[in-house]
Parts: C-alpha cells; sequence; structure tokens
C-alpha cells in the first residue's frame, strides 16, 4: 500500500476500525481528525444557516481564539468544506459560507448532535454509576490492603 492509502473504505464492504489508522500520513485518519474537532463542528453548525463574516463567527463560537479560527477556517478551506469570499471594499470584507461538501457533511454532524440529545440522560446516568463505582471501589481499597490489590 502506498503511504497515503490506509485501507479500504468503501461502505459495501463493511465498517472496519482498522481502516481508521493511526498514522499521520492516512488520509481517512486526517480528515477525521479535521472534522471532528470542536472548532470545525460549531463553524460547520453555524455556516448551515448561512454566510458569515469572520468576525460574526468570532462573537458566536465561544472560547475560540482568532488564530484558531482562521486556522480552523485556512484547514475546512483547503478541504473545499468552506468557501471564502473576498469582497473588494475598503475595509475589506470576507465571508464564509459552506461549499455543497461542508453542507453534506453538516447533515452528518446534525445526526450526532441529535443523537446526543437523545442519549445524553442515559450517559448522564452512566456516567454517575462509574463515579459512584469507582468511589465506592476507592474506598474499600483505602480500608482493606488486600482489596487494593485486586482493583
Amino acid at each position: 500500500m502506498s503511504p497515503g492509502i490506509c485501507g479500504v473504505t468503501a461502505s459495501d464492504q463493511g465498517f472496519d476500525i482498522s481502516h481508521w489508522d493511526s498514522r499521520e500520513d492516512c488520509e481517512t485518519r486526517q480528515i477525521l481528525d479535521r472534522v471532528a474537532d470542536k472548532w470545525s463542528l460549531l463553524v460547520i453548525a453555524l455556516l448551515d444557516e448561512r454566510s458569515l463574516r469572520f468576525s460574526e463567527l468570532r462573537r458566536a463560537v465561544h472560547g475560540v481564539s482568532q488564530r484558531m479560527l482562521t486556522r480552523t477556517l485556512r484547514h475546512l478551506e483547503r478541504d473545499g468544506l468552506v468557501h471564502r469570499t473576498v469582497h473588494p471594499v475598503v475595509p475589506p470584507r470576507v465571508d464564509y459560507s459552506l461549499t455543497p461538501l461542508g453542507a453534506s457533511l453538516h447533515s452528518t454532524i446534525k445526526a450526532l448532535v441529535d443523537w446526543t440529545e437523545t442519549h445524553k440522560g442515559a450517559i448522564a446516568a452512566a456516567r454517575d454509576a462509574y463515579d459512584l463505582r469507582v468511589a465506592e471501589e476507592a474506598a474499600i481499597a483505602a480500608t482493606t490492603p488486600a482489596a487494593a490489590e485486586r482493583i
């Protein structure tokens, strides 16, 4: 296999996690890393509604620095997910919008958000149960040296 190819990912061949190769030269992994980072997800979600100027995006994406937003937009533009339009006015005005490819990704992101909203109660309950179990195990380990070895 060539360095940029890390496995067959065609959906007709079934889902195999081994195709998410961790090598840096794996294109599938690179794309997943790009579109799944928190800033990219937020930018894509915001741009689904309408095109936005940089300053509008910066105000809407809480916690993002100017540098990080610039990097995120450049990466998304390079990947063909975001279109950048520079208007020849003074001062310069730049608008960002989703490309058709970016819009198709938004529907996948929306499905993930919908899944999260549907299951957040179950996830919170699982977290609480886990935290309680770990706390109980730690309490037992603190009082019983033999139990500490098993945990």
